[in-house]
């Protein structure tokens, strides 16, 4: 059988595509059938803002995949999946400590091996994680395919900065993992404020139960602090403790998460840029505040963020738009031009 790669060879190139035979299996893996692979931030920095990756080019790149299992294990066989964007080892010291999503030996597709934006992918079985039928009847399953990473990851840092009901929730950038956290952030009883630059964006969580939203384009960091107090004091929030989640990836995000420090506030970096910013750290003690970052998502979360899902309690499909994958060169471009406003997933199709 052959299988089909859209293949980065150079840095600011366009993806060629490649046939080979079906790679052999050993024990304990998996070839799936690719449904969908989202287009993420860190394959736009791989291809782009030269990010490295560990495995040297030629690489197909992507690791946000859903699809089926066409070969492996027989309990696997036929079954649709989400692929985790982490696959640890599950025997390391990290691993046995709850921390498999840093796990040393971890392997990432489109960046350790061959990844999504190709027609078949083979993986180790392990930590696969199963679809419902329950959920394919309300999305198609390649919408499915950003739980592994754009879902997930947001999901992970909501459960580490440990959200209580009543809560404030800050979150700065509601893009393709933003949005997801901010709705997430709601589920779980946090009174959540969007901060973005862009309306459409604002207007989308706004329209998905999200608390309050602020345009923070063109604004200084007092306007925003001054935006932010008068937006918490209408929700009747408390002025302490605020759980604050910076997932734009950007300096400026960054900056003003950063700012929004106070008292007992907990600030998680989700987004990530290759940019270098000057803060003082001293506000962390001042305030009495923690500083905490997060990789990914731990496999044995993923079943969680599933029943969200199939649970109707976390909206998936309005924030996805699918494209052919002949296409792949083209979304890349506007990705990295910023003309989308949901979350790109690519459909393999090889007619072209």
């Amino acid at each position: 059988m052959k299988i089909y790669k859209w293949q980065m060879t150079e840095l600011n190139k366009e993806f060629t595509l490649v046939s080979e035979e079906a790679p052999e299996l050993a024990a304990g893996e998996a070839l799936v059938k690719v449904a969908g692979c989202g287009v993420c931030h860190t394959d736009i920095s791989f291809w782009h803002h030269g990010v490295q990756t560990k495995h040297a080019l030629p690489l197909t790149l992507g690791h946000e995949i859903s699809g089926t299992v066409v070969a492996g294990p027989a309990e696997w066989m036929g079954r649709n999946v989400i692929i985790p964007a982490v696959l640890p080892c599950g025997e390391c010291e990290l691993c046995k400590r709850g921390r498999s999503n840093i796990c040393r030996n971890q392997l990432m597709p489109g960046n350790d091996f061959d990844g999504g934006f190709a027609s078949h992918i083979k993986v180790p079985a392990r930590y696969l994680c199963p679809i419902p039928d329950k959920v394919l009847e309300t999305y198609s399953l390649e919408q499915l395919s950003i739980i592994a990473d754009a879902v997930s990851t947001p999901y992970q840092v909501m459960k580490k900065a440990e959200i209580e009901p009543g809560d404030l929730a800050i979150i700065i950038g509601v893009g393709g993992v933003g949005i997801y956290g901010a709705q997430i952030a709601k589920i779980l009883g946090a009174k959540v404020i969007a901060l973005d630059v862009n309306d459409e964006k604002l207007a989308l969580a706004k329209q998905n139960g999200i608390d309050a939203t602020l345009n923070i384009k063109g604004l200084d960091i007092k306007a925003i602090k001054d935006g932010v107090k008068t937006l918490v004091k209408e929700l009747k929030a408390s002025p302490f403790c605020w759980k604050i989640f910076e997932m734009s990836g950007t300096k400026p995000g960054q900056e003003t998460a950063f700012n929004l420090i106070s008292f007992a506030s907990t600030l998680s970096v989700v987004g990530f840029t290759m940019d270098k910013l000057e803060v003082r750290l001293s506000n962390l003690m001042a305030f009495d505040a923690k500083l905490i970052g997060t990789w990914g998502c731990k496999p044995e979360l993923y079943p969680e963020v599933v029943q969200l899902v199939a649970d109707g309690k976390l909206h998936v499909n309005e924030f996805v738009q699918t494209f052919p994958m002949s296409q792949i060169n083209e979304v890349f471009r506007n990705t990295l031009d910023h003309k989308y406003i949901k979350r790109s997933v690519m459909v393999p199709d090889f007619n072209q």
